[in-house]
């Protein structure tokens, strides 16, 4: 996430101070603990696991791992992303420059790379180069490169803008640590990426920077024309999907631990003797007992002063299980996605009453799609940049970027409203409403086209022959192929 600063104490934005860079890494690493406790999170490193059972020392203490995390970001990476991403040109420009890039460079599986980070971190980054893959002479002087796109962790990156209303970005710092083979800490490279350039300053130690901790340092010009480097939000807040569900998650793993582990207790019951003593009464020998399962020589009870008995916890598994699906269901709501395993999601259900099962999930896309709307502005503003600098002749301004959501269609019920709504609403409309169309206005044309090659299809059935028309003089009024009527003639 961006660290704003005032552009005025930039001497050169295109080559940031020390003082400048060490400020804007310090800001970012007082927010990395928050970054890995959601990285954490998703991989199932949550708060349960650190979970000990104070008050019993013998109890059983299982630590089980329900992770809701991983499912709400997993399923709203698949529905966010899991169609690709379309981009129609503006009428009279051209984009198919970029989109072939896109098609090179395999974009959607990296969109579904940036809606993860997008979705676990609240951020995401991508960083544009060029990728040097052969070159045009023997000299080697002229490469041949290739624009790339890459996803960088949003907790080793950090976006610096200024501090007006529009953010603009100044400089962008990718921060890595290096190691030795045997894993000791080698110091850090830092590359800062501006609208001119990329300065890389590898130190000896730690990551801040001043002459004498600086081991190298490498400067190589770059032609996107900005900041190499676009920062995406998840929402206004930057705050990931399953981010407000911390506390949820956390109880609900803490309830099913509990869970088991009274379960677990119950089976492992204390066998207690009343009123004579099996053992010895020596007090290290009776904890013996006790870490055995049973307790010797208690008071007598009852009449005959003696009994055997099991020492059980009595267990409300109703309520328990009213309490869990109470706390699952509050998750399900605050995160916006559905619980595919509940009954309402059965088989059977049509596509249109899917869509109201899934109303808030759409509603959640909704935002997510105007934030990551505005880092595709930006991606499309490089790749042009980059393009046009080898004059391919690119205008992206004002290209339709259009979200389909991953969820079952009907499509039997879409054809027929098409078919009702023939006549009333143009067809350009009518054609956007089926699944994976992106330019409706194509599929129009090639409908008009089809229309046009079965009319010259019927047309050679009718003639008998394929190389010629009804509308040849040749043929007769009738159209079977016979001389027309000469009135002259003697046939």
């Amino acid at each position: 996430m961006g660290v704003a600063i005032d552009a005025e104490l930039l001497q050169d934005s295109n080559n940031p101070s020390y003082k400048v860079l060490n400020y804007v890494v310090q800001q970012h690493n007082k927010r990395k603990h928050r970054l890995q406790m959601l990285s954490d999170y998703y991989d199932g490193k949550q708060e349960i696991l650190d979970h000990s059972m104070v008050n019993n020392q013998y109890s059983s203490n299982n630590k089980v791992v329900v992770n809701h995390a991983k499912y709400i970001t997993d399923m709203n990476v698949g529905f966010t992303t899991g169609n690709p991403i379309a981009y129609t040109a503006e009428k009279g420009k051209n984009i198919d420059p970029i989109t072939d890039e896109f098609n090179k460079m395999d974009v959607q599986t990296h969109d579904a790379e940036l809606e993860k980070d997008l979705s676990v971190f609240g951020v995401g980054f991508e960083v544009h180069y060029l990728k040097t893959t052969g070159f045009a002479d023997d000299k080697q002087k002229q490469p041949i490169t290739e624009e790339r796109i890459e996803c960088i962790d949003p907790r080793g990156i950090v976006m610096c803008t200024d501090d007006t209303v529009e953010h603009n970005p100044l400089f962008a710092i990718h921060i890595q640590e290096k190691f030795d083979l045997d894993g000791t800490a080698n110091g850090y490279l830092l590359d800062v990426y501006t609208k001119t350039q990329l300065i890389s300053y590898r130190t000896r130690f730690g990551y801040n920077l001043d002459d004498s901790n600086i081991d190298s340092q490498k400067v190589t010009p770059h032609y996107f024309g900005d900041v190499p480097v676009v920062e995406f939000r998840n929402n206004e807040e930057r705050q990931g999907d399953f981010e407000q569900c911390k506390s949820l998650i956390d109880a609900y793993n803490t309830l099913q631990s509990d869970r088991i582990t009274d379960k677990q207790d119950f089976i492992d019951a204390l066998l207690i003797v009343y009123g004579f003593s099996l053992m010895g009464d020596d007090e290290e020998e009776s904890k013996s007992k006790l870490k055995n399962g049973f307790i010797d020589g208690a008071p007598g009870k009852g009449e005959d002063g003696a009994s055997v008995e099991w020492l059980t916890k009595q267990l409300d598994e109703t309520q328990v299980e009213l309490l869990a699906k109470s706390i699952e269901n509050d998750i399900h709501k605050i995160s916006y996605v559905p619980n595919m395993n509940d009954e309402n999601f059965m088989g059977n259900v049509s596509g249109e009453a899917m869509k109201y099962k899934l109303f808030g999930l759409l509603n959640l896309l909704s935002t997510k799609t105007r934030y990551l709307v505005k880092g595709l502005r930006r991606r499309l503003a490089l790749m042009q940049n980059i393009l046009n600098k080898k004059g391919q002749g690119v205008d992206a301004s004002g290209c339709k970027i259009t979200f389909t959501p991953n969820i079952p269609v009907n499509l039997s019920d879409i054809i027929t409203n098409m078919k009702n709504a023939d006549g009333i609403i143009p067809r350009t409309i009518t054609y956007g409403w089926l699944p994976d169309v992106d330019d409706p206005e194509e599929v129009a044309d090639q409908m008009k086209q089809q229309k046009a090659d079965d009319i010259k299809d019927s047309q050679q059935a009718l003639s008998g022959d394929t190389g010629k028309s009804i509308d040849d003089p040749e043929f007769n009024n009738d159209g079977k192929g016979g001389k027309k009527n000469d009135p002259d003639s003697d046939d």
